[in-house]
């Protein structure tokens, strides 16, 4: 879509992001394999990590993933999420959370914290708020209340709200079966509109605006790349570089924002994302990872930016209608890097979605305030949908 069609001093936008890169696998880092020092600049940018902290952080990434399947098994009704934590030493390590001190002692090697709500119950709470916009008639009884989504450090589900809108978001909870005592109000400015060879990150023009490619894909014989729904609908025509090379075979937007787009057989799919310096990282697969994991986002309008995943299963509240099931970051943005690559360590996480945005005219960006907050949809669900192959670098 068009930049020009964006008003407002801070808007809720579509927008596209990107990853983070190393180059050893994961697994490879915690033996200690030398890690690549573009990735080391541009975490202790972006998160304060030092070359020195990072091999400590990717152990204990894959200590959180793994403490997780562990944790909910031991559990069982009890449990209520983890995540990756950094302490005021600096060191990172996985958070179990748990409603029962009893079973606590049945999970070792993670610090463990007593809270009141289960994930369960709050999985429960953000589904009927989910239910209650999916049956909404008039969505105007809803402008202002921007997303919803589990917030796991504070046990809560948290709705973000427009100021002035605090007497419709109360309504909104009210008439869902939420458990109120469950749920945390925020105020922040904002109003939810979509924004709008073969390299993730990289810009492509498709209907009247520009986006940028998340992840290049295969189905069957035929080439193509991942990006977001908003971009473009089914059919719409696809151009890189001012070259029209294919056209949008499948979109959905709303309700989720993904899409893929084919491209020419001569075309080259590079498994890889742009790092905007002239180099790329290598796509190894899709493992997603969990809250508080690093994160880099690619777009062409912003270039190449780091976060932390805040929370997952994120409500966005769009004028278009709801997204469901999307994950949020604190890596910034700006309009136009709609589509774009998410990527941790060398694993593909999703494309983006949205983002709180700030401006007075376009393109809205949030990089360069404190506490972005960005959207991305995520790859797996996206890949199966459409019956796709990730390209692998």
């Amino acid at each position: 879509m068009s930049a020009s069609k964006y008003v407002g001093r801070k808007t809720l936008i579509a927008v596209a992001l990107a990853t983070i890169a190393f180059s050893a696998t994961t697994g490879a880092a915690e033996r200690g394999a030398r890690i690549d020092a573009r990735l080391a600049a541009a975490m202790e940018r972006d998160l304060g990590i030092s070359a020195e902290q990072l091999p400590g952080y990717f152990r204990a990434q894959e200590q959180a993933r793994t403490k997780a399947a562990q944790a909910e098994r031991a559990l069982g009704a009890h449990y209520a999420g983890t995540w990756l934590e950094r302490g005021a030493d600096g060191e990172f390590r996985p958070v179990v959370a748990t409603t029962s001190a009893a079973k606590a002692a049945r999970v070792s090697g993670a610090e463990v914290r007593q809270f009141r709500h289960s994930l369960h119950q709050l999985e429960d709470s953000l589904a009927s708020l989910n239910d209650v916009r999916a049956r909404a008639r008039d969505a105007g009884k809803l402008q202002g209340v921007q997303s919803w989504y589990i917030d796991l450090p504070s046990n809560s589900v948290v709705v973000k709200v427009s100021p002035g809108a605090m007497l419709k978001a109360a309504d909104f909870v009210a008439v869902s079966s939420a458990d109120v005592a469950a749920v945390r109000f925020e105020i922040d400015a904002g109003t939810a509109m979509p924004a709008a060879s073969v390299v993730g990150g990289n810009q492509y023009q498709s209907g009247g605006g520009s986006c940028s490619i998340g992840f290049s894909v295969t189905r069957g014989a035929t080439k193509g790349f991942a990006t977001a729904g908003h971009c473009g609908a089914a059919g719409t025509t696809v151009r890189i570089g001012g070259v029209t090379v294919g056209s949008v075979q499948s979109s959905s937007f709303p309700t989720n924002d993904r899409a893929w787009a084919t491209v020419r057989s001569s075309d080259t799919l590079v498994g890889g994302v742009n790092r905007y310096n002239g180099t790329n990282v290598a796509v190894r697969g899709s493992t997603e990872y969990g809250v508080g994991t690093a994160v880099c986002r690619s777009g062409y309008a912003s270039g190449w930016r780091c976060g932390t995943i805040t929370a997952t299963n994120v409500t966005v509240n769009y004028s278009t209608g709801p997204v469901y099931g999307l994950r949020q970051s604190n890596a910034c943005l700006t309009q136009g890097d709609s589509g774009g690559s998410w990527i941790s360590g060398n694993q593909a996480q999703g494309v983006s979605s949205g983002g709180q945005l700030y401006g007075s005219a376009p393109p809205y960006s949030n990089c360069g305030v404190a506490n972005p907050v960005s959207y991305y949809q995520r790859i797996n669900p996206l890949l199966s949908a459409y019956g796709l192959s990730l390209v692998l670098g």
